[in-house]
């Protein structure tokens, strides 16, 4: 009978456990001092690294709890943060969000005009190519590096950097290990991985890992990717570069400490 009375009330103690685990707030997103809803609004669940995006009419709905961060980004927007509170969860359906506009200003852009002879195999010599060249390591989980130009010392830089002791990459990932546990939840969750493959400007994903943006381009660039992949990808392209030389890195710590 004590048992039975034991087991009741373990089952009375679980259930706001687990109903305060499933909870949810939703809203809308309007642009400030209007009744204008902004669509495809970026929304993340900073604290459980969850995401998703407003409807045509503004609307939205993400799992989140009392003092999860949520992050709203807009393209032309001001990004904001906001706190969840118990109260949002309980009443909050009709809530409001408002974004405000920002001023663009475009910067000057040169283009260099190439002159076309109308002989192909003159013409196509003055087309730019990327010349970065990616090199695989046999023995480690890796699609590769990139050493930069081919030539004999891109393969050097390859391995110098990897497996040097007081490597940029020790400093960084061992000041943020808690953020840096998150890179496994960002690869694992569709609607993060296809937010950030629009996004370009890395401002969420520099939110999500809780690092600025520079140190973002300095992760990828001392992990040995090219000025051109750093330029030219996407968020999602700079997640997986850093996630992937993040498992490289722990490979080859544990590697390190066994010698």
């Amino acid at each position: 009978m004590t048992r039975l009375l034991l087991f009741i009330s373990m089952m009375f103690l679980t259930i706001p456990i687990l109903a305060q685990e499933d909870t949810s707030v939703s809203g809308t997103v309007r642009r400030a001092g209007t009744i204008t809803p902004l669509e495809n609004v970026n929304i993340v669940n900073l604290s459980q690294v969850k995401g998703t995006a407003t409807n045509d009419k503004g609307e939205f709905i993400i799992k989140a709890k009392a003092n999860d961060t949520l992050h709203f980004s807009y393209l032309g927007y001001k990004s904001i943060k906001v706190r969840v509170t118990n109260d949002w969860i309980k009443f909050g359906q009709g809530t409001t969000i408002e974004m405000t506009e920002l001023a663009l200003a475009l910067e000057e852009v040169v283009v260099n005009q190439i002159k076309l002879t109308g002989y192909l195999e003159v013409d196509i010599k003055q087309v730019p190519l990327n010349r970065t060249v990616r090199y695989s390591i046999s023995g480690l989980p890796t699609t590769g590096y990139e050493g930069g130009t081919r030539s004999p010392n891109a393969v050097t830089k390859v391995l110098g950097a990897i497996f040097n002791p007081a490597d940029f990459l020790h400093k960084i990932f061992g000041k943020t290990p808690n953020e840096l546990r998150k890179l496994r939840k960002m690869k694992k969750d569709d609607e993060i991985r296809n937010l950030l493959a629009t996004r370009f400007d890395r401002e969420m994903l520099a939110a999500l890992l809780q690092l600025d943006k520079v140190d973002l381009d300095l992760i990828v660039s001392e992990c040995n990717y090219s000025k051109e992949f750093i330029q030219t990808a996407n968020d999602l392209q700079i997640l997986d570069a850093i996630s992937e030389c993040y498992e490289e890195y722990k490979v080859l710590s544990r590697n390190k400490s066994r010698l």
